[in-house]
């Protein structure tokens, strides 16, 4: 009894595989996936500050979900790509929490970015004449600052929640990052306060962002219909169509890995989806916005050359 009421201090993560054959061929395709995820997000920051037509508030708010998608990806990958190259599987307690914190604040981050992204689409296309006026340089700031605080405030809450918990019985955390619901499977205090807490504050968020945007784009809908002009349709939806799909990446994912967790959904499940949505997505992101995108294109053949 005495034995058991040792408190963990550090936790095993379990990663994707336990086959060491597949150990240093996963390594390599994730750092390839990192590598790549970082020079698109970071590159297309770069190329936003650079040039001056890109200072815009579209691109203002684009560059910082480049930023927010780097440091999700950041948040998770070095430990995994860690525990593939050496084997070193073991996270402490103080780690454990600081790398969910920093994955749920730019996540909470990027909900709010995508609102604020299709709040612009929508004064782009619904009244361009006021675009300047309405989309003001202090009130992007205000939207954007709004979206980090909300970020590390959720994490915040957490993690808060998180100190409450008490880990005796096991230090294997069945995942590759320390997600919180894994965590509370082998929690010696009732973790129904957090569980309760976490399926509130990710339903709220994801349905509050989610319809928000799904109101923007119904506005950007009708007045593209409205337009006349089959050039102006084709621009709109050119424009809208980046963001739409990144949308829907996005919150598809988060839906089934926190809304449906308690639905059956199991844990290989749940590392796929968790997978597609903290290595993958970051990783597309940048060049959803900017395949298609001849302002980026642009910026980029002129420091090309």
């Amino acid at each position: 009894m005495e034995e058991n009421k040792t408190q963990v201090t550090e936790f095993v993560l379990k990663g994707i595989t336990d086959r060491p054959d597949l150990q240093i061929p996963l390594f390599l395709v994730f750092f390839l996936i990192y590598v790549t995820t970082m020079v698109g997000n970071l590159g297309l920051i770069f190329f936003i500050w650079k040039d001056p037509h890109l200072h815009t508030p579209m691109y203002l708010f684009l560059g910082n979900l480049a930023f927010a998608d780097a440091c999700t990806s950041s948040s998770v990958t070095p430990k995994m790509l860690m525990k593939f190259l050496n084997k070193n599987d073991l996270i402490s307690l103080g780690e454990c929490f600081s790398q969910f914190y920093f994955f749920c604040s730019s996540a909470t981050t990027e909900c709010f970015l995508l609102v604020v992204m299709a709040y612009d689409r929508y004064v782009a296309i619904c009244k361009p004449l006021l675009y300047l006026v309405v989309m003001s340089n202090r009130l992007c700031t205000q939207f954007i600052s709004v979206s980090y605080i909300i970020g590390f405030l959720h994490g915040l809450i957490h993690v808060g929640l998180l100190f409450r918990l008490t880990f005796c019985r096991s230090n294997i955390i069945d995942h590759f990052y320390c997600e919180i619901l894994p965590l509370y499977t082998i929690s010696c205090t009732d973790p129904s306060i957090n569980t309760l807490v976490a399926f509130i504050f990710a339903t709220f968020i994801q349905v509050s962002t989610f319809m928000s945007i799904i109101v923007s784009y119904a506005f950007v809908l009708f007045a593209v219909l409205k337009t006349k002009s089959g050039k102006g349709r084709s621009k709109a939806f050119s424009t809208c169509s980046a963001h739409l799909l990144s949308v829907s990446l996005f919150y598809g994912t988060l839906f089934f890995i926190y809304v449906l967790s308690g639905s059956g959904t199991d844990m290989h499940q749940g590392k796929m989806y968790s997978l597609f949505y903290t290595i993958i997505i970051p990783l597309l992101n940048p060049f959803i916005y900017s395949l298609k995108n001849k302002e980026v294109l642009s910026a980029l053949r002129k420091l090309m050359r």
